[in-house]
């Protein structure tokens, strides 16, 4: 082996010791070196010299310093993402309203000396991009990002581009060069990105996402402290329920608390109501001058488009000017690319004038309607133009959290009140029995077996007379044995057997034969398609067996197999009923 050293043979014991030597001074030279250039990136990091690729809306000067671009064009595009985050609250809707605009988004090529920008239809991943960058609030952030280190197939592998929390980075200089937004914006921009994300950080306040619930993510449990859920139910209409689950994750580990959503969500409108009564009117001046702005932002946005869209047709005359017209093959896509800069030039130039008529037709917003709804603010609540969503922003401006806890010696839902400014406030109101039957209703037990005993058999009579709370005389519930050895004491007798003609089955029987649940039967009975009645409030509806075969209970049955699931689809109410004549 030869190197400019000199000449060393490997079978030599002192030319192999020298050679290990240099190997292994040179690996440690190498290791050295990028320790050493690792070091001094840190350390010019550290100082707020290192460049790097910046993302649209900044470059670097000639004295290595951060500066706003000095396209009017990208700044403004870059502000008018912030300004629709702020009033939108959500970077999808950003997205969407800027692809409904047709608002073209400035994307930076990557490379890090020329700060070449191009303009492409917004995408999402683009919007996002901008919303979590803090170089947008003046700071010089570096380290942002980690690797891990797993093992597999025993090796050591290595991943790139995990996000670190904002503790753990390198590098955090605020207030380092000219920013769009605040920094404490940025936090609060961060802050409802994150309620925004309902699949990460369960326990966190979440935004809301429309539905019938208004508390929807503000509600915490106040055993357990975790988020309530919202349960809607399918057969009531506008009925919810907030629940909390409790450790959910555990078998065994059973609910914690539920209660009715809707006298909840009108306890805590009415308390927002009366805490913003005052400031009404001053949000109603607000809110008539954003709606006279909205379209002029719309407006102002594509005129930024069609002065850069003059630009660009401007540069393609001139660059089809100065070819030489012999080179037909550069002079054809030449003057494509002047056709197509023109084509641009008409389209944005109809647009705006579209906008502009549209807004001239748009009705002028009435300061005076909005001045008497700011003093009935109940009625402007409750209107039906007053979507979910609305509601929903307005609550979480106004309040952090709602804690609920049950006072069951009380009966009462008890809701802790916490504020955005830091104050409480404690509501009370008495919760609704459900499930139980009236005690001024309750009949006596030997009264109740002589109405029943001629309609129910004995089991039946049990069922009944327990639902309706009648004891025995040890205060014990009934059972058959019991109900026969009352009956024969008291000499009622047994029902009588009836014809086929005038047969009545309870409403269990006649849900089997129907082939649907319990809870769809009565629904159907309720909403008079099933006929059925009651001997007593409380006991067992009865159902004529002749009833089953009607038209109206086939179409009802048949409305109810339809709502259930698609792995239901073989199961076919001609399958299912087995009654003559269906």
């Amino acid at each position: 082996m030869i190197d400019p050293d000199g000449v060393y043979d490997p079978r030599v014991v002192n030319d192999r010791l020298l050679l290990g030597l240099k190997g292994t001074m040179s690996e440690y030279e190498l290791s050295l070196l990028r320790q050493r250039g690792i070091a001094a990136r840190d350390s010019k990091a550290r100082r707020g010299e290192f460049r790097f690729m910046l993302p649209p809306g900044f470059c670097w000067n000639e004295a290595g310093q951060i500066e706003l671009d000095p396209d009017e064009h990208v700044a403004e595009t870059i502000r008018l993402v912030f300004a629709k985050f702020r009033e939108l609250g959500s970077a999808r809707q950003v997205f969407l309203w800027l692809r409904a605009a047709s608002i073209r988004m400035p994307v930076v090529v990557r490379n890090v000396d020329i700060n070449k920008v191009i303009w492409k239809a917004p995408a999402y991943h683009s919007v996002v991009q901008i919303l979590h960058n803090p170089l947008y609030a003046g700071a010089y952030a570096f380290g942002r990002t980690g690797q891990r280190t797993r093992i597999a197939d025993n090796r050591a592998r290595t991943t790139n581009g995990y996000r670190k929390p904002l503790a753990e980075w390198a590098v955090l200089l605020k207030d380092h060069h000219p920013r769009y937004i605040t920094w404490r914006e940025y936090e609060e921009n961060q802050h409802l990105l994150l309620e925004n994300a309902y699949m990460k950080k369960n326990c966190a306040r979440k935004s809301g996402r429309g539905g019938r619930a208004l508390l929807s993510g503000l509600m915490r449990c106040g055993r357990c402290g975790r988020m309530m859920r919202v349960f809607y139910g399918m057969g009531k209409g506008n009925a919810h329920r907030y629940q909390c689950r409790g450790d959910d994750g555990h078998v065994g580990a059973g609910l914690c608390i539920g209660i009715g959503g809707v006298r909840i969500d009108r306890a805590v409108a009415l308390q927002c109501l009366e805490a913003v009564s005052d400031h009404a009117i001053e949000a109603a001046i607000v809110a008539a001058d954003q709606k006279s702005s909205a379209s002029d932002e719309m407006i102002a946005a594509v005129e930024r488009d069609l002065e850069a869209a003059h630009y660009e047709a401007s540069l393609a005359a001139r660059r089809y000017e100065l070819v030489d017209p012999a080179k037909r093959h550069v002079a054809r896509e030449l003057e494509a690319r002047w056709n197509g800069a023109l084509e641009r030039v008409t389209e944005l130039e109809r647009r705006i004038k579209d906008l502009r008529a549209t807004a001239t037709k748009r009705p002028e917003v009435d300061r005076e309607l909005l001045m008497r709804l700011a003093r009935d603010l109940s009625a402007a609540w409750n209107a039906p133009s007053t979507d979910m969503a609305t509601k929903q922003r307005l609550i979480r401006v106004l309040i952090q959290e709602v804690i609920c806890e049950l006072d069951n010696t009380a009966n009462e839902a008890v809701l802790l009140i916490h504020w955005t400014g830091g104050r409480h406030t404690e509501v009370r109101f008495p919760r609704v029995k459900t499930g139980r039957y009236p005690h001024d209703r309750i009949p006596a037990a030997v009264d109740a077996l002589r109405k029943l005993a001629d309609h129910l058999p004995d089991n039946e009579i049990a069922i009944s007379v327990n639902r309706m709370r009648c004891k025995t005389g040890d205060g014990g519930t009934w059972t058959t044995v019991r109900v026969r050895e009352m009956r024969e004491r008291l000499g009622i007798p047994e029902q009588a057997p009836r014809q086929s003609n005038d047969q009545m089955i309870c409403l269990m029987k006649a849900a089997e034969r129907l082939g649907i649940c319990v809870g769809s039967a009565k629904s159907l009975v309720l909403r008079g398609v099933l006929p059925a009645k009651q001997i007593m409030p409380g006991s067992t509806w009865l159902v004529p067996v002749t009833a089953l075969t009607s038209e109206a209970v086939r179409r009802g049955v048949q409305r109810v197999i339809a709502r259930r699931p698609k792995f239901y689809e073989d199961y076919q109410y001609d399958k299912v009923v087995r009654l003559p004549g269906l």
